[in-house]
């Protein structure tokens, strides 16, 4: 049996229901573990220290834990731990919900100088987004952007399109839905009733009806039974009532359930006093190997990775995103069938809203309006018969035609309202061009699975250390997953120092203008070639949502940003090998031109004394980064060749800007057996985007 790796929603209920009683608690510090796993450690003031564990990587949780289960913190904080602790120190906890029956948690943080929520996506590719106010998104793992939503720093946060929720249908739509499929009776509860796998063979058991039961074979009183189950099974979740238990088998822990599943009746079992005590000792140990007493031959023999669980999970999420880019084809036929259906019954359609326009003209109150429709249809006027409901709130009118309710505007005429329609339809199929990408980027993933499985098998198992070893070749791998985080400063100029300082340049005028106005604060340096041309160069001491921090920058750091400011300046363009660059204190930077002088877009006045860096050499490296982001880097060679997996120096030559990315894209190509990676993480345009202006060539 497959160990459980990610909560359902059913899960995150409970988890929900027992997280409500911490409320009040205060937050202490946020730790980023990796790009997947959040801790936030906080203060109850009833029981005292609390641990907040959420994981959105491959394994999927949320729930507290014993301060002894929660990992050592880890070193230097990344930005994102860092921001979070900027923005939640000493905040209230002030309680959890779970989105409709969605695997999305909205944790809520109160503090007198703002708000803060935390959006915990515990499904697909998983991710974790901080919001401020007005849902605005501060920062998030990943960003995500596909036509049908988008999380991204700067944008609102978008959820994902709302699902049934099966704990709330009343039993008439309960009966829809059930006929409304064309498969057995446990892939419908689990797909279109959205129980997943083991809840829907749980409903099936407890309703005594056969799982495997044709649809069309179920009838009145197997879907009552099936019901009057899910009605027993939500109880528990309406009342907090919870009897947890974790599952065994051949004593390695198998599955974790807020209450007892009749599935599992002949399993060996472990109560638990809460739900997030049983999910803390389950994920705590969920690495165990199989032979729990730790001897045997096989003892130290790493397990085989969960390939068919993972390949079984890229497919049910194809199933899923098939059925969702079916169901927006249904949904954008039924937009344009409406708007056709206006044009077909024009004259009728327009009769009933130019009377509701007529009427509004005269101050008529909405409620006489369709008093008057109501009685033009006790006597037998058509247009007025088809007026089913008028929305005083909305100022809309919904009429019938041909069996089709649609909602019309009486301010337009019929043609804006078949347009709208019309629109709504083209929305609705851009969503479906969405879910298409996402299905290619999920049979991408559903690939690279197999290949990394047919590669674990064909190992031998003595040279096996573990699954993903420390030091992997990432060169010779035939496929490599794409994490990647997208951050504020890319649309800039940018590499991060040998030191792990941010530098970030403009790459015109008006970025010139932005980061001085916006991103420079007091503790900051502040770089510039002597030569004209050159970027704006800043090298952050802090990050934009920490408190600035006076801060001894090494020289290395320094030296770097000085390469990174001559290199982009005309100084490359003109094909020279070196230039001079110089240093100031954010205060000697001013906007303000001395008597009689004129400063142009871009431009600042320096004033004061400068430290020079002179003859230094121009220099950049292009590299791809694996871990933890796979992306293109580049800067100063000193700094690139530490952080990257492989890279390669340029200088001043006699390629183009575009011809040159190509030649190292060509070169990137050869290095890497995954060149379909390269392909997605490193195109031309993209390593174009680290070199200068100007002719360029590879260092030999």
């Amino acid at each position: 049996m497959d160990r459980k790796r990610e909560l359902s929603s059913i899960d995150l209920a409970a988890v929900v229901r027992e997280l409500a009683s911490y409320e009040g608690a205060k937050v202490d510090k946020a730790y980023l573990y990796g790009d997947d796993l959040l801790r936030l450690k906080m203060r109850d003031f009833d029981r005292g220290r609390l641990e907040l564990l959420i994981e959105v990587g491959e394994i999927k949780r949320a729930h507290t834990a014993a301060p002894e289960h929660v990992p050592a913190a880890p070193g230097r904080p990344p930005n994102f731990a860092k921001m979070l602790r900027n923005r939640l120190s000493g905040a209230d906890f002030a309680g959890v919900e779970q989105f409709e029956f969605d695997r999305i948690l909205q944790f809520e943080f109160r503090r007198e100088d703002g708000d803060t929520t935390i959006v915990a996506e515990l499904f697909g590719q998983g991710n974790i987004a901080v919001l401020g106010e007005n849902y605005e998104v501060v920062d998030s793992l990943d960003t995500v952007r596909l036509k049908s939503r988008t999380v991204a720093p700067g944008s609102r946060y978008e959820f994902p399109d709302s699902r049934v929720n099966p704990l709330e249908i009343a039993y008439e739509e309960f009966e829809y839905r059930m006929n409304d499929s064309d498969t057995d009776v446990v892939r419908t509860l689990a797909t279109q009733l959205n129980f997943g796998g083991l809840y829907a063979e749980e409903v099936c058991t407890r309703a005594n009806v056969e799982k495997a039961m044709d649809i069309t074979d179920a009838g009145e009183e197997e879907y009552e039974r099936l019901y009057a189950a899910i009605e027993r099974l939500k109880e528990p979740l309406e009342t907090g009532d919870f009897d947890p238990r974790v599952y065994y088998e051949d004593d390695t822990r198998v599955d974790v359930t807020p209450f007892p599943l009749e599935e599992y009746e002949e399993r060996d079992v472990e109560a638990f006093d809460s739900f997030n005590a049983a999910l803390d000792d389950y994920f705590t140990n969920l690495d165990l190997s199989d032979d729990g007493d730790g001897g045997g031959a096989n003892a130290h023999e790493p397990q085989k990775p969960d390939f068919q669980g993972q390949i079984e999970k890229q497919q049910r999420i194809i199933d899923q995103q098939q059925g969702a880019i079916e169901g927006f084809e249904q949904q954008a036929d039924v937009e344009r069938e409406k708007a056709e259906l206006l044009y077909g019954n024009y004259g009728f359609v327009d009769e009933i809203l130019s009377t509701v326009q007529n009427a509004r003209a005269e101050d008529t109150p909405w409620a006489d309006i369709e008093a008057r429709f109501e009685e033009g249809a006790e006597r037998g006027i058509e247009a007025a018969a088809a007026v089913q409901r008028i929305d005083e709130s909305e100022g809309t009118v919904t009429v019938e035609i041909d069996d089709t309710e649609i909602t019309l505007n009486p301010e337009d005429g019929v043609e804006k309202n078949a347009d709208r329609l019309y629109q709504e339809a083209k929305r609705i199929e851009e969503k479906k061009e969405g879910a298409q990408a996402a299905i290619e980027d999920t049979r991408e993933e559903l690939e690279a699975v197999k290949k990394r499985k047919e590669e674990w098998e064909a190992e031998p198992a003595e040279a096996r250390e573990d699954d993903e070893p420390k030091d992997i070749d990432w060169l010779s791998r035939a496929s490599i997953p794409i994490r990647n985080q997208e951050q504020w400063y890319e649309r800039f100029r940018w590499f991060r120092t040998s030191d792990g300082f941010l530098v970030i340049g403009g790459r015109n005028a008006d970025q010139n203008e932005e980061l001085v106005k916006k991103y420079m604060d007091k503790t900051d340096l502040f770089f510039h070639s002597q030569a004209h041309g050159g970027p704006i160069t800043i090298l952050k001491t802090s990050d934009p949502s920490e408190p600035s921090k006076d801060i001894d920058v090494p020289d290395q750091s320094k030296e770097e940003a000085a390469q990174f400011a001559v290199s982009y300046s005309s100084v490359w363009k003109d094909g020279r090998f070196s230039g001079d660059a110089y240093v100031v204190s954010p205060e000697q930077v001013s906007k303000t031109p001395e008597s009689g002088e004129y400063l142009e877009k871009g431009a600042f006045a320096i004033r004061g004394d400068r430290t020079y860096f002179n003859d230094t050499p121009v220099g950049i490296a292009v590299g791809i980064t694996v871990e933890p982001h796979t992306r293109v880097i580049g800067g100063p060679p000193s700094a690139i060749e530490s952080q990257a997996e492989t890279h390669i120096e340029v200088e001043p030559g006699q390629y183009a800007q575009n011809d040159a990315a190509k030649r190292l894209y060509r070169e990137f190509r050869e290095r890497f057996k995954d060149t379909s990676f390269v392909r997605k993480v490193a195109s031309p345009d993209l390593i174009q985007e680290f070199l200068p202006a100007g002719g360029s060539r590879m260092v030999d």
